[in-house]
């Protein structure tokens, strides 16, 4: 099954994910298919880049988002939607 996930990079107590698509067999920090965005959870509040068309590929043909994922997902929505609004 193929699942959206994030992989670790940087430091130690500087750490940044990227948001990838990959096999859920690969490791964590292994293989993927596509890499969609990142998360930076260092700053206040944190930063994400996300390609949200890419997401919504990913999920429509079937890959399962984790949960930490799919909150990180809602909430750039979120965000979106208010800076759109105002």
């Amino acid at each position: 099954m193929v699942r959206v996930r994030m992989t670790r990079k940087g430091t130690t107590k500087k750490s940044f994910f990227r948001i990838v698509v990959a096999d859920e067999r690969s490791p964590r920090d292994g293989r993927f298919l596509e890499q969609i965005g990142w998360y930076d959870p260092v700053p206040n509040p944190p930063k994400v880049k996300l390609n949200l068309d890419r997401y919504k590929h990913w999920v429509g043909v079937g890959a399962r988002p984790t949960e930490t994922v799919a909150q990180i997902v809602k909430r750039h929505q979120k965000a979106l939607a208010a800076a759109a609004a105002k």
